[in-house]
């Protein structure tokens, strides 16, 4: 089993209020790393040393698109200072997105980060939503992500969540990018029906002007408590070359704590594939 690691985003609320205490719980838990989503207030040397303090291994950070663009030597330099060997993309907003008028400048943007992160010893990723697999001309607009940007300068970190939903294959899409797919994020959900509810991204907490999702119609569930073939999965990202798989859930389900929704996935993934 490759190490696991928790995206902090899932225990983003207990990290607000307790930041050092939520690291040791994800610590206690068993996972073996942390990939950042904010520092919540804190420096890059006080994290590095927490991490440190617990032996909990600061993996890889999101860091929002705009924040790089607008220093990405200082967001590399931090990062590097806790000692992250990753850096991702975590989301494009709409303008950004495949298709929208930003798209290419956000591709020259990336390839800029790109190398500042690679003269820096560290490796920037990409992580996809499903709003990457539209089609122009006939492929999709992560696939052509990936093919203008050179794989030294960008690498995948696929969710296995928003690749179903946007209608591939989870373990097929990783395969495809053996080589370069260091980092493989491990997403359960349950969906009625095949076709997309709107707003998917209200329940991240992004706000649009459709209608929403209910919990009925899509929601987020811990590794192994959903839909995905995690046996298939697992085997792909070993077999793809992955060093790291990171759990994420992006909100809690019905009932349960983000904590307890951690733990969950870990328990299940050790329990079934050592």
């Amino acid at each position: 089993m490759l190490p696991i690691a928790l995206q902090f985003y899932s225990v983003r609320d207990e990290a607000e209020k307790d930041f050092f205490g939520t690291l040791k719980k994800v610590k206690d838990m068993g996972y073996a790393g942390v990939e950042f989503a904010g520092l919540f207030g804190h420096s890059p040397e006080e994290v590095k040393k927490m991490c440190e303090e617990i032996a909990l291994i600061p993996v890889s950070a999101h860091v929002p698109l705009d924040e790089m663009i607008a220093d990405p030597e200082g967001v590399v330099k931090a990062y590097k200072t806790i000692g992250c060997r990753y850096i991702a993309v975590p989301y494009a907003t709409e303008e950004r997105r495949p298709g929208a008028e930003k798209f290419d400048e956000t591709i020259d943007a990336i390839k800029t980060i790109g190398k500042v992160c690679r003269d820096n010893g560290l490796t920037l990723l990409y992580h996809n939503h499903d709003f990457e697999f539209v089609k122009l001309d006939g492929e999709y607009g992560l696939d052509i992500l990936y093919k203008s940007v050179p794989a030294d300068l960008l690498q995948t970190e696929l969710d296995t969540c928003w690749v179903n939903v946007g209608g591939e294959n989870p373990s097929e899409y990783i395969l495809k990018y053996a080589g370069r797919a260091p980092v493989v994020h491990l997403k359960d959900f349950v969906m009625q029906g095949k076709e997309k509810p709107k707003k998917l991204y209200d329940l991240i907490g992004i706000d649009d002007e459709t209608e929403a999702a209910s919990e009925e119609a899509f929601s987020f569930k811990p590794v192994g408590y959903g839909v995905q073939d995690w046996e298939t999965i697992l085997a792909a990202s070993e077999k793809a070359g992955a060093a790291w798989v990171v759990v994420e859930q992006d909100q809690p389900d019905k009932g349960n704590t983000p904590l307890n929704a951690a733990k969950m996935s870990l328990d299940f993934l050790r329990k079934n594939f050592g």
